[in-house]
């Protein structure tokens, strides 16, 4: 017997995956908003479902396939009224969801926001730039520059779902910054599927490093982070600002995914491990001290132990402060779909576990040598007794967290302090808090 919702026109929007899912989860939110909707993000009231989904590997599709049947099922249950699916699995592989999971009312997929808004009463009001109903803390939010990808990597599936590049005008840009600024917000991170590639479309040139100098100048904004910058022609003035202007974390996310020559070839990363360091020694050469965070791939396709024991020497050699890796995913579409998976799934993950005890050691040795140092932390949240801040060497969610007592000391979620580290083990850092 079915049983009424709670909650009636909630609409509840459910984000899976990356930061760009969020990112787009905040514009759809603003849209409901504005006109008028209740909209929540993942609570637990809400009549009306909408799952943003991820569709990047196969673990992140099993999520959202689970997500997707566990609403279907409280529909059918009479918890929910209606279900609504978009992103990245829906872009994909919306056909076969249509015939394998039919009692979802709607799918749509990454660029139908307008009709996804049609969908839940509501009209897309193309006024609305930048505005959003961020699901961030208060002090810092994504910042997506732009959309879709042109580079051709074998292993990757995110064109087939985000389509080709497009960036936004740097004047749209830096609108969103002031308004996000006027909330609150002190860190932007700047997300995309490829940073460097940013402005080519545009301005027929790549213009990162004259976007980072104008949303520089946003009152408000203390600290601007950059995500995801491809390796292959990487413009070179982007260290320049990173160097020049303090704003500009001294931190780079660049995910490198391999360094042996035949699997970067096979990948079609366009580039070489002899091109790959001496652009990490520029890097670290124009600015000193900066962070490196890099993502890894192991048990691609042919991948050899011999290939692989080169990554790992080279994980040893170049020491980046941040580091991930995942196992690969044979996605269908894709180049390297037409080569034999055949490194078995143990040894995929054998090796990524080498890799991250190499790192691990790395982690600690490095966080050992900033015991007795002074940084500038931004305060995330409070965690029982502690406060849980950040340097502009980390990342939120991935990287090292600074932890601070918070018995003795007082400090505001949102605010700057500046701290002395007292203590550390492979990826936290203890501190306490010193007058500036």
């Amino acid at each position: 017997m079915r049983t009424k919702s709670r909650k009636k026109n909630v609409i509840n929007v459910v984000t899976l995956g990356c930061s760009k899912n969020i990112y787009d989860s905040e514009v759809l939110m603003g849209q409901l908003k504005a006109n008028g909707k209740d909209v929540r993000h993942e609570a637990e009231e809400g009549n009306i479902i909408v799952v943003n989904t991820c569709g990047f590997i196969d673990n992140a599709k099993q999520e959202s396939v689970d997500t997707i049947l566990d609403f279907v099922q409280k529909k059918e249950d009479g918890v929910v009224d209606k279900v609504f699916v978009t992103g990245c699995l829906s872009e994909r592989y919306k056909p076969d969801l249509e015939k394998e999971i039919p009692n979802v009312d709607q799918y749509f997929g990454t660029r139908d926001l307008p009709k996804l808004l049609k969908a839940l009463g509501a009209d897309y009001k193309h006024e609305l730039v930048g505005e959003r109903l961020t699901t961030t803390p208060q002090h810092y939010a994504y910042m997506k520059i732009a959309e879709g990808c042109d580079r051709p990597c074998s292993f990757c599936a995110i064109p087939l779902m985000r389509g080709s590049h497009k960036s936004t005008p740097i004047e749209d840009l830096v609108t969103q910054a002031e308004k996000l600024a006027a909330k609150g917000v002190k860190e932007l991170i700047l997300i995309a599927q490829d940073l460097t590639y940013y402005g080519l479309d545009l301005y027929k040139e790549r213009k990162l490093a004259d976007l980072l100098r104008a949303l520089v100048k946003v009152e408000g904004i203390e600290w601007i982070r950059l995500h995801y910058l491809f390796p292959t022609g990487f413009p070179e003035d982007v260290l320049d600002v990173i160097r020049e202007e303090p704003k500009v974390c001294n931190y780079i996310d660049i995910p490198l995914q391999h360094i042996a020559d035949p699997v970067l070839k096979s990948m079609r990363r366009g580039t070489t491990m002899e091109r790959t360091n001496r652009l990490l020694d520029m890097m670290r050469e124009k600015v000193p001290g900066i962070a490196i965070r890099t993502t890894l791939i192991s048990g691609y396709p042919g991948e050899t132990e011999e290939d692989f024991q080169t990554m790992a020497d080279w994980v040893r050699d170049q020491r980046f402060e941040r580091l991930g890796i995942f196992t690969y995913s044979h996605e269908e579409n894709t180049h390297a779909y037409n080569l034999e998976d055949d490194v078995p799934d143990e040894v995929k993950q054998r090796r990524a576990d080498e890799i991250m005890a190499i790192q691990q050691e790395i982690s600690w040795d490095k966080n050992q040598e900033m015991i007795g140092k002074t940084y500038r932390v931004l305060v995330d949240r409070i965690e029982g007794d502690q406060f849980v801040a950040r340097t502009e060497f980390d990342s939120p969610d991935v990287d090292n967290e600074v932890l601070i007592s918070a018995k003795d000391t007082y400090l505001r979620v949102g605010d700057f302090a500046t701290v002395k580290i007292v203590d550390a083990t492979d990826f936290d850092l203890m501190g306490e808090v010193v007058e500036d």
